[in-house]
């Protein structure tokens, strides 16, 4: 069987490349030819553990090709997966003008009977639209199904999300596009749930509101800790052992960022203000990470006379360890406000800096500065006061003596609770985080 991909980001790359490791025929379709030239040596485009791996081995295979000829990949393929982008607009509505450009390419091209399966996260009755779209503009006399297939795959596991995915999600409107799709996800061996599009397109968007109502529910319950002297590392433990609530989470922090949850949150919420409906926990949810997200820059602010001229390390850039994204990273607002405030930033990322620099080019911003170092300890050094926006490895093994050690001042502001109380205390560091 022949399987085409539109877009190479972690939708579309890491759905390719497993397609390709089940023994498929892949061809993925990307716009970038300089992308393109990457992948075909076998360089992944993006950090996610495992892919790269697997992209070479299945080059090296044959099965994995990747063109920026959309043409010769649809014409004779038997299933096309679009897994283009779907950002966010300033409304909070979805763009989908990429899912249009690849529709109507799929439409001019293909000269056989396939099935479009739609991978993006798009509003519930998109699909329908995407159907009627590709017939309007069908050129050969060939019949086109489309069928829903969200993905639910996290960043920075995401290759091993699709390869022991606990559920496969298919919405069709035909038995002949159910058995279709069926029999591509065989060799996956996973658990199938067959519903019909709109259930499937909703589905999506439902898990994933789900889980940022989850965070944020911890973190407005954190907040309340800190001013009634509960510890909200207590409570989310005496929570985990409550089967109906679960164990996953319930780590309070900054607030979530990354490509899914602030954009699919704004997006539900926008469908139900467009169909004369409120969600009102959603809306709830967007507004408690908005304030989440700075909460220890306003505690520091309180704590300090200026940020102008003092050194300040930053630990971690990207929105969670294990991956090189900082799309709605916290560390975006608060580099802003500690710029804007004339600090001198040293900033650690082990994947992160190449796409911080995208942002924030190293040297002079807005009235201070910002320097990217190779090491914890560099950005620790002589510094007036630390922020932890990431919980890699590297960072969450400082010592609290290394803080006492090699800080000016040892004034610590903690994201992610990643430091015991008593042993930063012991230690003589002055320590700040959620909910303790």
């Amino acid at each position: 069987m022949k399987i085409a991909v539109a877009g190479t980001g972690y939708v579309g790359l890491v759905a390719g490349v497993c397609f390709a490791e089940k023994g498929y025929d892949v061809t993925c379709v990307d716009v970038d030819e300089k992308k393109v030239d990457l992948m075909r040596r076998g360089i992944s485009p993006i950090y996610e553990e495992g892919l790269e791996e697997l992209m070479q081995k299945n080059n090296a295979e044959g099965t994995l090709h990747f063109t920026t000829d959309y043409k010769s990949a649809y014409r004779d393929a038997d299933a096309i997966f679009i897994g283009v982008g779907t950002p966010e607009m300033p409304d909070g509505s979805a763009n989908l003008s990429y899912i249009a450009t690849v529709s109507r390419q799929i439409a001019e091209t293909v000269e056989k009977d396939c099935l479009v399966v739609v991978k993006s996260t798009v509003p519930v009755g998109t699909n329908d639209k995407v159907e009627q779209f590709i017939k309007d503009f069908l050129v050969h006399h060939v019949k086109v199904e489309v069928a829903s297939n969200p993905e639910f795959l996290a960043q920075g596991t995401a290759v091993h999300d699709t390869l022991h995915a606990a559920r496969i999600i298919i919405g069709t409107e035909s038995k002949e596009a159910e058995e279709l799709l069926t029999r591509i996800y065989e060799p996956f061996g996973l658990p199938i749930v067959s519903v019909k599009r709109r259930s499937a397109e909703m589905i999506k968007y439902a898990c994933n509101d789900f889980l940022a109502l989850k965070i944020s529910y911890m973190n407005d319950i954190a907040n309340l800790c800190e001013l009634v002297g509960a510890d909200i590392t207590d409570v989310a433990k005496g929570m985990s052992y409550d089967e109906r609530i679960g164990a996953r989470f319930l780590n309070a922090g900054i607030g979530f960022g990354g490509s899914c949850f602030p954009k699919d949150t704004k997006a539900l919420k926008y469908l139900a203000r467009e169909h004369g409906y409120q969600l009102k926990t959603v809306e709830a949810c967007v507004d408690v990470n908005a304030v989440q997200k700075t909460r220890l820059f306003e505690k520091a602010k309180d704590r300090m006379i200026t940020f102008s001229g003092l050194k300040v390390a930053v630990l971690g850039l990207t929105f969670k360890a294990g991956t090189d994204d900082l799309r709605e990273a916290p560390s975006i607002d608060n580099l802003k406000l500690l710029l804007a405030a004339g600090a001198d930033v040293y900033a650690y990322d082990p994947k992160g800096v190449e796409r911080s620099e995208m942002i924030f080019p190293e040297g002079k911003v807005d009235n201070g500065t910002i320097t990217y170092v190779p090491s914890v300890k560099e950005a620790l050094d002589k510094a007036n006061i630390c922020f932890v926006f990431t919980e890699w490895p590297d960072i969450r093994e400082v010592r609290p003596s290394e803080f006492k050690e090699r800080m000016h001042t040892p004034l610590v502001y903690d994201g992610r609770n990643l430091y015991d109380l008593e042993e930063m205390k012991e230690a003589g560091v002055e320590y700040y985080s959620i909910g303790r």
